[in-house]
């Protein structure tokens, strides 16, 4: 049985990623946010040179798309991994960071309508309200006020980047190759979280069992699984499609802390899954075929 990539992507795809909070609980409390994802980064980007040489890819580096793979590198892990780490490392629970972040759905596809002339459906956008509201109702119980304002904005900056990054993969990663430019991203932000690490925090790390793990598995799992999946879907779907699929992140996590953490799931936690499920299904739900109609030739 032939693997259908395009119709499993998008369900792995938010499996994998709903991992990396759990994998960020494990192995914050063993070093600092700057230094644990620069050396994530780092370890990503030499597994993927590696890949790089065994698998040869039909596309091929372009100069300009050495420029283009540092900018979403910046901003789709730079800005976004280091805003939602920094903001969990300084007291934002991760339910509240979800909810702010949650709103990239909702910002990308506003966006992509004047920067991609991308056109979205009323049913799209009531889907996307839905999904955002389902968010808050399974995170609910876990957003508390006594957060720093740092805090604020370092989640904010992630919202930023993550927007930014997936609207400028989609406009100028078309033609890059999947491997090659990946690695691009990874070196090019691990050039800015290196210098922060430094600056601003001890680098010191704790090498225990749980924290190799966390390592390990954000490497593999996020950075070369999931992120792998996530431009290859931004580059067969619509914005608001894939952008859309950040929604069921939350209620994924709630569940797999459910499980990991005995992290208590409420009733109203539980209906808003349904009501996220039902978004995103508006959302990525394929437009009605237009009829063809058949044009008469005159003579």
């Amino acid at each position: 049985m032939s693997l259908n990539l395009p119709r499993i992507a998008p369900f792995l795809f938010v499996l994998l990623w709903s991992t990396g909070f759990v994998g960020a609980k494990y192995g914050l409390p063993y070093a600092e946010p700057f230094t644990f994802l620069a050396l994530r980064l780092v370890i990503a980007t030499v597994l993927l040179l590696g890949l790089g040489l065994v698998v040869k890819e039909s596309k091929k580096m372009r100069p300009e798309h050495y420029w283009h793979a540092a900018v979403v590198g910046f901003l789709l892990h730079g800005a976004y991994l280091s805003g939602v780490f920094y903001a969990i490392h300084m007291g934002m629970p991760a339910g509240m960071t979800a909810v702010i972040v949650g709103l990239q759905p909702i910002l990308s596809t506003l966006m992509a309508r004047y920067t991609l002339k991308e056109q979205g459906s009323l049913l799209q956008w009531i889907g996307l309200i839905l999904g955002f509201l389902g968010v808050v109702m399974v995170v609910s119980q876990k957003i508390h006020a006594d957060v720093p304002p740092v805090a604020y904005l370092a989640a904010g900056i992630a919202l930023i980047g993550t927007t930014a990054g997936t609207l400028y993969q989609k406009r100028f990663g078309a033609g890059m190759p999947l491997v090659t430019g990946t690695a691009v991203q990874y070196a090019a932000t691990s050039l800015i979280l290196i210098p922060l690490a430094l600056l601003f925090e001890t680098h010191q790390i704790q090498f225990t069992t749980e924290f190799w793990f966390a390592l390990l598995w954000l490497v593999v799992v996020l950075s070369l699984g999931a992120i792998g999946l996530l431009l290859y879907l931004i580059q067969r779907t619509s914005t608001a499609q894939v952008t859309s699929l950040f929604y069921l992140v939350p209620p994924a996590t709630a569940v797999e802390a459910f499980f990991l953490f005995h992290e208590k799931l409420n009733g109203l936690a539980l209906l808003g899954m349904v009501v996220v499920a039902l978004g995103v299904s508006l959302v990525i739900r394929p437009a009605p075929a237009r009829p063809v109609q058949k044009q008469l030739q005159t003579e």
